[in-house]
């Protein structure tokens, strides 16, 4: 790991462990981006940024300045000078002017990685306590008095490069910034396909391959949140690109409201790359002396492959950028109360779900929607967080005694963003509901959303959740957010900030789970969106794991799960054992397959554990002792793709190796059986070559070499749908 700048200030180079990223000074002002890829010692890119190439077809500083302008590599390209593409910056000046030249004026390395304030980020840490290094070059517009500051902030143990940048007022006029994108990538198109996740509820992050075009490639979300259909991620690879060759240079956004991730080819077989809050429905007004930070942008290079980038971005998440307690300890068992009653409950059916659950060895009942206000249907109460003794007699604090005495820990469901129309919270405060005065607001879920630009609001939302848990025993709370926002509004910001809205809402969403951390340090979070709309680094900062999606039949998971484990590690993915018939598909499946996919996640129930066969219960039992058997290896080991049925329709297989490679396990599911078919060769990936493993249950041994060169066979299962556990474990070295 290292920072340096060559001798003469114009080359600097950041190195990780195997990857090196290079930017340099040309014409003696403007910052350019030469390479990332492989790690390289040599520093002496200078060539790469073409100047002499440029100088022998325009005389640019004379007579043809935008000429150059379209096809340099900026490393943080501005709008208004020339370069047509899309910028990383726009910014207004009080005259109307857009035009913004940012020129190279100095550096700074540091030791350590800053903190941003209100947002989530990066940290040093880790099990060995890693350190960081950041990089940090000062560019300046002059004129407008901008100082613009672009960190580059890297760990000892990742191949991962973090970015931000801050904008500083220094003049004497107002700025507005129209758009200030987190990072942008400038480079020769090297025939690149480009890899997204897309979806919509119960279908999140399916992986999307394409090969770039020319024009704009533009993956985004204008919802208020990271959304269902949208992730904040995307990916360029050279082509061939699989799981363990070829070239790929990812960006994931720690951010959790509107972004844009763009691919842009240009007329000269240039790609610029960007990410960033999206810029429609954005303006902040910086006065002078102030200053806005963009959220971090995390970049990583892999030289090995799709399967090195996923391995890259789960270690940075474990060790620098989730906070909870619970990181590396194991999660209880949860039965979440939902689809076995949805709103149709009170604690006596808690409790007989509680006492059974506990005899097939669940460790914690979670209680959903339904036990607030008047809330019988998704009708009413949101925002009126006092208990519905029709339902709960006593109140929270005593059947959480009870869930307690009766052997499990106890959790809760909250969807604090959210107020309902028929609500005492909106007859009191009509106002506290984001919308345009004279229009009447859009609803989603029969709900609207809380205005939590208003630190009024913010701090009623979050009192109304700390006083429950303040008077109650309350172990993990789900934290919920049912609709995306529209109708955008604020009674108190002001027609000159109105474009601060979006921003400033997820601010107070981080205030709000902030808040709760430090106040309730033992509590379990879990976040979610109505499923998975608000799966994305931001939210991980506060909670080790988030509802994957409100789709749990395990076949459709499949694809839902191989996305997310992309870029996510599977720890921080919610994963339960669904009722049967699935209720959102109403496929049927055998409890092995729900149990063999849910392992992959934090592992829990969504069903009416009452009302199961004794045959169920008895498989249940088992399934629960194989989480706590397997789980400490899921959470902590390294991920590998092996299949995917996205892709072949036939199976799935993914693989999980402790950090030893002492230990492995693969989960096998075969979708669809086929007759007159061969058995399945299943090439293991990350293995000790030399080391022998057995298989657990059998006598067979075989090399790591052999494994994951000539693979292991897996015959046929009759049926579809099926689905095998292959635990090997290291028994000796080969001679």
């Amino acid at each position: 790991m290292g920072i340096k700048v060559n001798k003469e200030g114009n080359i600097f180079q950041i190195n990780t462990e195997n990857s090196t990223y290079l930017m340099g000074i040309a014409y003696g002002k403007y910052l350019g981006h030469l390479y990332y890829g492989k790690r390289m010692e040599d520093m002496e890119g200078q060539y790469l940024l073409r100047v002499k190439e440029d100088e022998a077809g325009i005389n640019w500083h004379r007579r043809d300045k935008i000429t150059l302008m379209d096809s340099f590599y900026f490393e943080y390209p501005s709008w208004g000078v020339g370069d047509y593409r899309d910028p990383a910056l726009r910014v207004r000046d009080e005259g109307g002017f857009r035009v913004c030249e940012l020129e190279y004026e100095g550096y700074e390395i540091k030791s350590g990685k800053p903190c941003l304030e209100g947002m989530p980020a990066t940290f040093e840490g880790g099990e060995a306590g890693q350190k960081a290094q950041t990089l940090e070059i000062i560019l300046r517009d002059a004129l407008l008095g901008l100082k613009v500051l672009l960190r580059y902030s890297i760990f000892e143990d990742s191949d991962a490069i973090i970015r931000s940048v801050t904008a500083i007022n220094e003049g004497t006029q107002k700025l507005y910034l129209e758009k200030i994108l987190s990072a942008s990538l400038d480079m020769d198109n090297e025939d690149y396909q480009l890899f997204t996740l897309h979806g919509s509820w119960a279908r999140e992050r399916r992986i999307t391959g394409r090969t770039v075009s020319e024009g704009k490639h533009i993956v985004g979300s204008l919802r208020g949140e990271t959304s269902h259909q949208n992730q904040p991620f995307l990916a360029l690879t050279t082509n061939g690109t699989s799981q363990t060759s070829g070239d790929v240079i990812a960006m994931n956004f720690v951010y959790s409201g509107n972004f844009i991730a763009e691919t842009e080819l240009d007329h000269k077989d240039g790609i610029r790359m960007s990410m960033g809050i999206h810029p429609d429905g954005f303006e902040w007004v910086l006065k002078p002396g102030a200053s806005f930070t963009t959220p971090e942008v995390v970049m990583v290079y892999s030289s090995e492959g799709l399967g090195k980038m996923t391995r890259t971005f789960h270690s940075l998440y474990q060790n620098h950028l989730i906070c909870s307690k619970f990181l590396h300890q194991k999660r209880p068992i949860l039965i979440n109360n939902w689809e076995a009653t949805y709103f149709d409950f009170d604690d006596a059916k808690l409790l007989s779900i509680a006492k059974e659950a506990k005899k097939l060895g669940i460790e914690m009942l979670v209680m959903d929607d339904g036990w607030f206000g008047k809330r019988n249907n998704d009708e009413s109460s949101l925002g009126d967080w006092f208990v519905n003794e029709e339902k709960l007699r006593g109140g929270v604090a005593v059947l959480a005694e009870q869930v307690h005495e009766a052997g499990l820990k106890f959790g809760i469901w909250f969807e604090p963003e959210m107020i309902s129309p028929d609500s005492e919270l909106y007859r009191a405060h009509p106002d506290w509901a984001i919308q345009v005065p004279g229009r009447e607001p859009s609803m989603g879920r029969h709900q609207y959303v809380l205005d939590l630009t208003r630190q009024e609001v913010v701090d009623h939302a979050y009192e109304s959740v700390a006083k429950i848990l303040r008077s109650a025993s309350i172990d993990y709370v789900k934290w919920d957010m049912n609709r995306p926002l529209a109708d955008v509004g604020s009674f108190t910001l002001g027609a000159e900030y109105m474009g601060e809205f979006y921003h400033r809402y997820v601010l107070g969403v981080y205030q709000m789970q902030e808040r709760l951390m430090q106040e309730f340090p033992d509590l379990l979070l879990e976040n979610c969106s109505g499923g998975g709309a608000r799966f994305d680094p931001g939210m991980l900062y506060y909670s080790p794991q988030i509802w994957t999606s409100d789709d749990m039949d395990p076949i459709e998971r499949l694809t839902i799960q191989e996305g997310t484990a992309l870029v996510y590690p599977l720890s921080t993915m919610g994963a339960h054992i669904c009722v049967c018939p699935n209720h959102t598909v109403g496929r049927e499946t055998s409890m092995e397959t729900r149990a063999n996919v849910a392992l992959a996640g934090t592992f829990g129930y969504e069903l009416d554990i009452t009302k199961l066969t004794e045959e169920e219960k008895n498989e249940a039992k088992f399934f629960n002792q194989q989480y706590h058997k397997y789980h400490d290896l899921v959470r902590e080991g390294a991920y590998y793709r092996i299949a995917s049925y996205r892709e072949n329709q036939r199976y799935d297989c993914w693989q999980v190796n402790s950090r030893d490679r002492q230990e492995v396990l693969v989960t096998y599911v075969q979708v669809r059986n086929e007759p007159e078919q061969r058995s399945r060769r299943i090439r293991l990936q990350g293995l000790a070559p030399r080391l022998k493993y057995q298989l657990e249950g059998t006598e067979e041994v075989y090399s790591g070499e052999m494994l994951m060169n000539a693979g292991y066979l897996q015959e046929m299962m009759y049926g579809d749908y099926r689905s095998r556990l292959l635990h090997f474990t290291a028994v000796e070295s080969l001679n």
